[in-house]
Parts: structure tokens; sequence; C-alpha cells
């Protein structure tokens, strides 16, 4: 049974055709993400945005425009009572030379090319996600 929902809000850092993506383990299983993570009570989607990229990659950023939210009913698939939504927001990173990994989860940090041929992300809405920056920037 469905009884709690996980709100999830991701940056798309997109510069030279090219889009940031973590490199990190959860719940054993090796994932590629976009940089991001939970909402927390009291906070605000921008706000927790600016803190995600504070604690794990030591830069500030810069909010351009919403880009994606999550339009479909979806279950975690770490916790099968747990609804997922997800949005997502284009950003620049202002301060880029004093970008730092901060977070112990994250094993690496990768810019990786847009035009690629295959769509590289596993998780489904980072996969719509990927789609969309190729119709955007291509």
């Amino acid at each position: 049974m469905i009884d709690k929902i996980n709100i999830r809000v991701y940056a798309c850092a997109v510069k030279d055709n090219k889009v940031l993506t973590l490199f990190e383990e959860y719940a054993g299983e090796p994932l590629m993400k976009f940089p991001g993570g939970g909402l927390e009570f009291g906070e605000g989607l921008i706000e927790c945005l600016h803190r995600e990229f504070d604690e794990e990659l030591n830069v500030k950023i810069e909010i351009l425009e919403h880009f994606y939210t999550q339009e479909n009913f979806m279950v975690s698939r770490f916790r099968e009572n747990e609804q997922l939504l997800t949005v997502y927001y284009l950003v620049n990173i202002i301060n880029e030379e004093d970008f730092l990994i901060l977070d112990p989860c994250i094993e690496k940090t990768e810019w990786i090319d847009i035009d690629r041929a295959d769509n590289p992300f596993v998780l489904p809405i980072d996969r719509i996600v990927f789609d969309k920056l190729k119709e955007k920037f291509l």
C-alpha cells in the first residue's frame, strides 16, 4: 500500500551540449543520475536544489527555468510504499572552480554528451528528461 510521497528535485546543468551527471551507489545499485535530491519539510523546490548543490558539490547555481515535472504515477524502485514525484530545472553552475564532491555516496561526476545515440540513464523519469534535453538542445 502506498502511504508516503517522496518529492525529488533535480537539475540539468548543460554546457557545450553536455549535461552534468553523478554516479553513486543507491541501495546496492550503481546509478547514474542528475544532481539533486529529496525535498525536506519546510523547504521550497528551488531552496532544495541550492542546498543539494551546496551539500554535494560545493557550488552555487543559478536557476534558469523549470524544465520538466513527472506526469505519471510512479512507485519508488527502492521503497514499494512510496510514490515519487520528480521536478527538473535547467541550471547554470556559477562558481565551477569551487566544484568539489562533498558527498561520500557520489563516486564521480561526468559531463555526458547530449548528442550521444543511446540514452544512458536507468531511472525511467531521468530517461524522459534526457530525451527532452536532446529535443531542446540539439
